[in-house]
């Protein structure tokens, strides 16, 4: 297995981060999910899930960070990113999509992978706890941060569940574009994707999409 320390493992890991929790913004929720949500209670491991868990041809979704929540919890249930399916604890996770896990993989491979499937595998090989420990450098626990609260938040410092800090930097309050500074001074950030803003708003868990993975470590 290999460890953050390795610079492969370290890349990869940083895209196996987060955030296919922003499924369910793109679906019609179940008078089941409805019910849940006016009760502020629907996790996002339930958003995460209720498209089916497939691999397909959208690379603006986040099935890709689905199937690495769900290969953590299923290696170690006891896991903190099981937090996630705790629709009573604030939390905040920030989602890179698909495209963002294709771009890493492309950065650390050379090869740009068209097959959803694949590029997991790529991610799947790092090995669990490099996964959990990427999952968790997305995951803010115990608020919910909304995007309107976010851009109010210019420059200030958020503590992971993995126990690093992002820095928030508001681009554009209009469309609600935030940077989000990671442990990598040397690469791009992310910034936040205004159509997949408050993911599962109304409920205590929320999700924010973005178009890069966040990185833990410097590489």
């Amino acid at each position: 297995m290999l460890s953050l320390r390795h610079p492969v493992a370290r890349r990869v890991a940083a895209v196996t981060t987060g955030l296919a929790m922003a499924a369910g913004f793109l679906l019609v929720s179940s008078p089941a999910d409805a019910s849940a949500a006016r009760h502020h209670h629907r996790s996002l491991a339930a958003v995460l899930t209720s498209d089916g868990n497939k691999f397909d041809h959208n690379s603006h979704d986040f099935d890709i960070v689905t199937q690495a929540v769900l290969a953590v919890l299923k290696a170690k249930p006891s896991s903190p990113v099981s937090v996630l399916t705790h629709g009573k604890t604030r939390v905040t996770a920030f989602v890179p999509t698909d495209q963002a896990f294709r771009a890493l993989v492309f950065d650390l491979t050379g090869k740009w992978l068209k097959k959803e499937s694949n590029v997991f595998a790529v991610v799947a090989s790092l090995g669990i706890d490099t996964v959990e420990t990427v999952l968790l450098y997305h995951v803010i626990a115990g608020k919910t941060i909304t995007a309107a609260k976010a851009l109010k938040a210019d420059g200030a410092e958020l503590t992971t569940a993995q126990g690093g800090t992002l820095t928030v930097d508001v681009l554009n309050p209009r469309s609600g574009r935030i940077r989000l500074q990671d442990q990598d001074p040397d690469d791009v950030d992310p910034t936040t994707i205004p159509r997949l803003l408050n993911i599962n708003k109304g409920n205590k868990q929320i999700a924010h999409g973005i178009n890069y993975v966040l990185r833990p470590v410097n590489l």
